[in-house]
């Protein structure tokens, strides 16, 4: 696989954990405030990788073309 797939692959796989994290955070707000402050912890960090991956693909994509 080169660079661009792997890439891609990993930031489906980071989208998904990121939704579930974003959900769980939601739904446990009015029940345990504390594990909903975790999720969305969680869910931040996520979003940061995937800023940063969406940036490589980007780079990668501009030096290809």
């Amino acid at each position: 696989m080169d660079r661009k797939s792997v890439i891609k692959n990993h930031q489906r796989k980071l989208s998904r954990r990121y939704k579930q994290l974003v959900e769980q955070a939601y739904n446990l707000r009015q029940t345990d405030s504390a594990l909903s402050d975790i999720s969305e912890y969680k869910a931040l960090k996520l979003l940061n990788k995937l800023n940063r991956l969406k940036y490589l693909s980007r780079e990668s994509s501009q030096t290809v073309s």
